[in-house]
C-alpha cells in the first residue's frame, strides 16, 4: 500500500479536465478543416431565382394598412392600364370577363365584318331631330316617317344578324356556353364602328 496515496476527487478531477482538453482539441482541429464539398449541410442550399423571389416577396409585402390600401390602388390602376391596351389590341389575357372567349370574339367579328343599320342609328336621329324642329309641317311629317323607317329597318336588321349570328355559332362552337352571345353582338351594332371597344380586328366584307 503507497505511504501517500492520491486523493480520489484529484484522479477524477484531472481526467475530467483532460477530457474537456482532448474534446476543445478536437472541435477546433475540426472547424480549421476545410468542408467536403459534397458533404451534407444538412439543408438543400436554394437556387439563385427562388432566392431572388423570397426577398421580392418580403420586400414587397406591405407592412401595415395605409401601404396596403396603397398597393391595392396601384394595382387596380396597372389592372385597368392593361384593360384599355387589351381594349384596344384585342389581347385575350386582358380582356374584361364579357369580352372573353373563342364565342364573344366571333360575335365581334361577325358584326364588325358588314354593315349594320343600327350602327348609322345616332347619326340618322340626329337628323330626324333637327327636322322635327322645324317649324315646317311637311317635315315634321317627312321626320316622323323617317323615324319610323329608320325604327323598323333596325328591327329587320337586328333580327336578320341574330338568326345568322345564332346558326354559325352553333356550327363554329356547339360545345360552347353561347348564352348572351347574340344580344352582345346586336349591342355591338348598335355602335359607331370607330367607337367600338374592343377595337374592331376585321375589315367590311372580310369573312369573320
Amino acid at each position: 500500500m503507497p505511504a501517500n496515496p492520491l486523493p480520489l476527487g484529484f484522479v477524477f478531477r484531472s481526467r475530467a479536465k483532460e477530457e474537456k482538453a482532448l474534446a476543445d482539441k478536437a472541435q477546433v482541429t475540426d472547424s480549421k478543416q476545410p468542408r467536403d464539398p459534397q458533404a451534407p449541410k444538412g439543408r438543400p442550399t436554394p437556387k439563385r431565382s427562388e432566392a431572388q423571389s423570397q426577398r421580392r416577396s418580403v420586400a414587397s409585402t406591405p407592412t401595415n394598412r395605409k401601404e396596403a390600401a396603397k398597393r391595392q390602388r396601384e394595382d387596380r390602376r396597372a389592372a385597368l392600364a392593361k384593360q384599355r391596351e387589351a381594349l384596344a389590341s384585342g389581347d385575350e389575357r386582358y380582356l374584361p370577363a364579357r369580352d372573353k372567349g373563342p364565342v364573344r370574339k366571333y360575335a365581334r367579328n361577325f358584326v364588325d365584318s358588314r354593315f349594320c343599320v343600327a350602327e348609322f342609328f345616332l347619326p340618322m336621329a340626329v337628323v330626324i331631330l333637327v327636322l322635327s324642329m322645324v317649324q315646317i309641317p311637311q317635315l315634321q311629317n317627312i321626320a316622323l316617317l323617317l323615324w319610323l323607317f329608320v325604327i323598323v329597318m333596325i328591327v329587320v336588321d337586328s333580327i336578320g344578324i341574330a338568326i345568322r349570328l345564332k346558326k354559325q355559332l352553333n356550327e363554329r362552337y356547339p360545345d360552347e356556353s353561347k348564352r348572351g352571345a347574340v344580344a352582345y353582338a346586336l349591342m355591338r351594332s348598335l355602335q359607331m364602328r370607330r367607337l367600338r371597344l374592343p377595337k374592331p380586328q376585321v375589315k367590311r366584307g372580310e369573312r369573320p
